[in-house]
């Protein structure tokens, strides 16, 4: 019961680049992934955008993170902040 560290380490991870930090300690990540289409056996680029929680309001637009699955922090919040693995060029 009082091993609370394993809970933490679990979920997903996700890499992908900052696109919005406009509110209070959440940023806006977009994740980009290739998909093959099966009929004509092409790769397709899906993009999709994840909130995330961001405690110490650091990270800028085009910063590449990572970002790892937690508990609900809102209704469409669902990741957290785990590294910033490039920052953006001012």
């Amino acid at each position: 019961m009082s091993e609370q560290s394993s809970e933490r380490g679990r979920g997903k991870q996700l890499t992908g680049r900052v696109v919005s930090n406009k509110m209070q300690k959440t940023i806006v990540v977009e994740v980009t992934t290739r998909v093959k289409n099966p009929q004509y056996m092409k790769y397709v680029t899906r993009a999709k955008r994840y909130k995330a929680h961001d405690e110490s309001n650091d990270c800028g637009i085009g910063d590449v993170v990572t970002i790892q699955e937690c508990r609900p922090m809102s209704a469409d919040k669902r990741f957290r902040l785990l590294t910033v693995k490039e920052r953006a060029a001012q």
